[in-house]
Parts: structure tokens; C-alpha cells; sequence
């Protein structure tokens, strides 16, 4: 008896140190995998603490982390697009003027034609109609103004890059400057305003704290039965899986990361509309690119042009379309913009270019195309961020800020030549 009890305990031992050792190697690889990413995100991690020992209490406070989280979704925006644009090889340079120029075109139709034109006879057609939902119908109108010269602005850099092979780097320069001329023309160098509060409250404004709690088990729901679906899937076609205990330490993390981050921000005044639609946009992209044919032919295109090209991918049009991409996520962060400072001003969006592009590379993008994620842009720009949060609360000199974020710019690049050394 007892020795059949000592053979059980053995085999016992003997088998939780195979699950041990199988998480422990498939840890080790994905970490290897996704060197990047995780390098970066102990360099956040890092930031955090250096600046909560310097700063103290107020710099991991919730209202900190709220206008922290914030203020990074308009360069988030375009970095979440300039990623694809990055990985099949080519650049954007005139994002920040695109962007100025999309605020100062929100608020020129707001301010000179739908207040004095469009809604004056809407309000005539429907007399009962409240002077809010005018104000929201205003709204509405300049989004969807917005998305379309976004829209047009990327198909511009796309056709004449794809199909007139000017290379990229040259047409975004040029529309740069274009951008910004046009700017200027919209607002003869005076500001526009004011625009509609509904507009101004996008960026503003918070969602209440039972919707953030709605949304936080939404969430939660999804990464439970998006992993077990993917194992499903992965059994089911025979593909090796993952060990079940990494997908359960995965699931928990993932769901007390959002939980924890919804009741942070219920400590101030609740989740920011402009974080939500983030995290959106974020996952809608996220799933272009690892689950569509379009995110694939992009990755293929930048990993090795004439090989995507002998495979059978019709190269112009892809960069077409990831151009038309950028363009729209360039309306959004362009509504994002005027709705932030309340104003079409000219001088809008600069440098805009130049966060979106570090973001993107300092998130393990990169430059040599073919590589790069959603959530290393957003974590890089994040990085940025709390740089310019920390550094604004201990008063930096201007000239040690661009310093240090070059040097950080530096390093990850160093990172992206060091790894991919590594797996050759």
C-alpha cells in the first residue's frame, strides 16, 4: 500500500515538473520572441518607479495616470497607423501638418458653415429639435468631414508612392509642407473658434463610472473566451498548444490589468471617451493585422518586396490602401486634436510626425520594414508621455528633455539591430 502511495506521488511530481518545465521553456521562448516589446516595457515599468521615488504619490495618483493615459491618445492614434505604414517599408512625414490641417478644416466648416447655414435650416425644418442635438448633429457632420479628408490625404501619399513610385519619403515631405501652407490658407493666421461643446467634449469628458464598469467585464469576457476559443481552434486543426497554465496566467493578468485600471480611474472622475475609442481603434487594428489577408500582405511587402511580389501580392495596391489607413487614423487624431484645444489654430499637430515615428520604432517597429506590433506603438507611446509628464513635474530643462527622449530613441533602435542580429 504504501509503496503504491510513494509510486502515485512520484508520478505526481513527476508530471507537474514537466508542466513546470514546459511553462518555463515556451516562457522563455516567447520572451525571445518579443525581446522588443518587453525590453520597452521594462523600460515603462522603470520610468514609473524612477519618476514615483522623485516625484512621490502625485505622479502614480489617479488624476496623474488620467491626463497621463490621455494625453498620449492623439500621437497613439497615429502611431497605431504609421505602424503598418513603417512595415511595408515606407515612411509618413507629414502626419503632424495633416493633422493640424484636418483641426483647422473641422473647425472652419463648424464655425462658417454649419452655424450659420446647415443648422439654422435644420432647426427651421424641425422646430422642435433641441439646440444639443443640433450641436451633436454638428458634431457627427465634422467627424465624418474629418475621416474623409483624412481618407483623401492618404490615398494622395499612397498613389503617387505606389503607383508614381515617388519614393515615400519624398512625398511626405512634400506634404508636409503642403499641409501646413494649406493650414494656414483655412485660417488666414488667426485661430477658429468656437466650436460645439459636443465636439469639444470628446476629448474632454469622461464616460460615468457604471459604464467603465460595464465596459471592464466586457472586456474581461472577451480575453476568457477569445484564449479558450484560440486553443479550441488550435486543437482542433492539430497545431501545437500552449501550455494551460500560461494561458490562465495570461487571462488573469490581463483581466486585473483592465479591472484594476477602470477602478483607478473611478477614483478620479471614471474612464476618458478618448482612451475608450483608443483602445477601439487599437483592437480593430491589432486585428487587421494578424488576422486578415491585408495585414499579412503588408507584413509580406516590408519583410521582402519581390518575393511578396513573385507570390502573387499586387504591391501597389496594398501600400495604396495602407496609406488610406494612415490617412483615416489621421482624421481621428485630427478631431482628437480640435477637440482638445477648442480652436483651429494654425501651427497645429508639428512634431506630431516626428512622437508618432519614435513611438512606433521605440515599441519594437521596424525601420527595415516587415516587423512590428499595435501594442509596442502604443507602449512606445506611452513611453514618450510619461517622459513628458515626469520631466514637466520634476521641471527638466527643454534641452535635457530632447536629450534624454534621443537617447531612449537611440536605444531602442539599438535594441531592433541587436535583436535581429540575434535571430540571424
Amino acid at each position: 500500500m504504501t509503496t503504491k502511495s510513494n509510486s502515485s506521488s512520484i508520478e505526481l511530481i513527476d508530471r507537474f515538473r514537466d508542466l513546470a518545465t514546459r511553462f518555463i521553456n515556451f516562457f522563455w521562448k516567447t520572451i525571445k520572441r518579443n525581446l522588443k516589446t518587453y525590453t520597452m516595457i521594462f523600460v515603462l515599468i522603470f520610468l514609473f518607479v524612477l519618476f514615483w521615488v522623485l516625484i512621490g504619490n502625485t505622479f502614480i495618483g489617479p488624476r496623474n495616470i488620467s491626463n497621463l493615459t490621455r494625453a498620449m491618445t492623439i500621437i497613439s492614434f497615429l502611431a497605431i497607423g504609421m505602424v503598418f505604414v513603417i512595415v511595408t517599408g515606407n515612411i509618413d512625414l507629414s502626419v503632424g501638418s495633416a493633422t493640424g490641417f484636418i483641426a483647422t478644416v473641422v473647425a472652419f466648416f463648424q464655425v462658417h458653415l454649419f452655424s450659420p447655414l446647415i443648422l439654422p435650416l435644420l432647426s427651421a425644418l424641425f422646430p422642435g429639435m433641441s439646440g444639443y442635438l443640433l450641436g451633436v448633429i454638428s458634431t457627427i457632420l465634422a467627424v465624418i468631414i474629418a475621416l474623409i479628408v483624412g481618407g483623401l490625404i492618404g490615398f494622395w501619399n499612397g498613389f503617387i508612392t505606389a503607383y508614381l513610385r515617388v519614393p515615400a519619403f519624398i512625398v511626405t515631405l512634400g506634404g508636409l509642407f503642403i499641409f501646413r501652407g494649406l493650414m494656414s490658407a483655412v485660417t488666414g493666421g488667426k485661430t477658429i473658434s468656437p466650436i460645439e461643446s459636443s465636439l469639444n467634449s470628446i476629448f474632454n469628458d469622461y464616460l460615468p463610472r457604471e459604464a467603465g464598469v460595464v465596459i471592464a467585464v466586457l472586456v474581461i469576457v472577451f480575453i476568457v473566451s477569445n484564449t479558450l476559443w484560440q486553443r479550441h481552434k488550435r486543437v482542433k486543426y492539430g497545431l501545437e498548444i500552449r501550455p494551460l497554465i500560461y494561458d490562465l496566467i495570461k487571462m488573469f493578468f490581463f483581466s486585473v490589468l483592465v479591472a484594476g485600471f477602470v477602478f483607478y480611474m473611478n477614483l478620479y472622475e471614471g474612464l476618458q471617451i478618448p482612451v475608450v475609442m483608443l483602445v477601439v481603434v487599437a483592437f480593430l487594428f491589432s486585428y487587421l493585422a494578424k488576422n486578415t489577408r491585408f495585414g499579412r500582405y503588408a507584413y509580406a511587402i516590408g519583410g521582402n518586396k519581390e518575393a511578396a511580389r513573385l507570390s502573387g501580392i499586387n504591391i501597389k495596391a496594398n501600400v495604396l490602401k495602407v496609406f488610406i489607413f494612415m490617412g483615416m487614423c489621421i482624421g481621428i487624431a485630427g478631431i482628437m486634436f480640435v477637440s482638445r484645444v477648442g480652436t483651429g489654430a494654425p501651427g497645429g499637430g508639428e512634431t506630431y510626425e516626428l512622437l508618432a515615428i519614435a513611438s512606433c520604432v521605440i515599441g519594437g517597429t521596424s525601420l527595415m520594414g516587415g516587423e512590428g506590433t499595435i501594442i509596442g506603438a502604443l507602449i512606445g507611446s506611452l513611453i514618450m508621455v510619461t517622459l513628458d509628464n515626469g520631466f514637466v513635474q520634476l521641471n527638466v530643462p527643454n534641452w535635457a528633455q530632447y536629450v534624454i527622449k534621443g537617447l531612449v530613441l537611440i536605444f531602442a533602435v539599438w535594441v531592433d539591430v541587436a535583436t535581429r542580429k540575434t535571430r540571424e
